[in-house]
């Protein structure tokens, strides 16, 4: 039987301090049994933003191992599917348009608690239809493999 590889998620956005932190954590801790997931920013701010640590707890989330590091070729070439969270939709960096999903997220920089929520609650429900569909992706991959298999056996 072959291993089940998880698909790789990378969320990008500018300081990597906390939109991307935020889908991580949401994602790390709901979708571990199907993604494999990351976060970077386009010019990381090297720390994540007590807010964003706050919130994610807040809301019954670890944030303890999160890092704001700086996006690298490596990364995206890693990763199956990137969503992008800087607001720039014609962003050259990601050449491989396929893999690159936009999210359109509202960056809470320097803003209220209320405004980190609302901005969390927005990435959560995102976060959760995105990994429900890497989960009906992985599904049907397993059945359309277990029924090749099964035909390949009555041969």
């Amino acid at each position: 039987m072959r291993s089940f590889r998880r698909t790789r998620v990378l969320f990008v956005c500018l300081g990597n301090s906390c939109r991307s932190p935020m889908a991580e954590a949401i994602a790390a801790h709901i979708g571990s049994d199907v993604m494999e997931v990351s976060s970077a920013g386009l010019a990381a701010l090297g720390r994540v933003q007590s807010l964003t640590e706050l919130t994610i707890a807040k809301n019954g989330y670890p944030a303890d191992e999160l890092q704001s590091k700086a996006l690298e070729a490596d990364d995206l070439e890693a990763a199956d599917i990137i969503v992008n969270m800087t607001g720039r939709n014609d962003f050259a960096l990601f050449q491989d348009c396929a893999k690159v999903e936009d999210w359109n997220v509202e960056d809470p920089y320097g803003s209220s608690a209320e405004t980190y929520q609302r901005v969390f609650e927005d990435i959560e429900s995102r976060v959760v239809l995105l990994i429900g569909r890497v989960r009906k992706s992985v599904t049907g991959e397993f059945t359309a493999r277990r029924a090749h298999e099964k035909g390949a056996g009555q041969r």
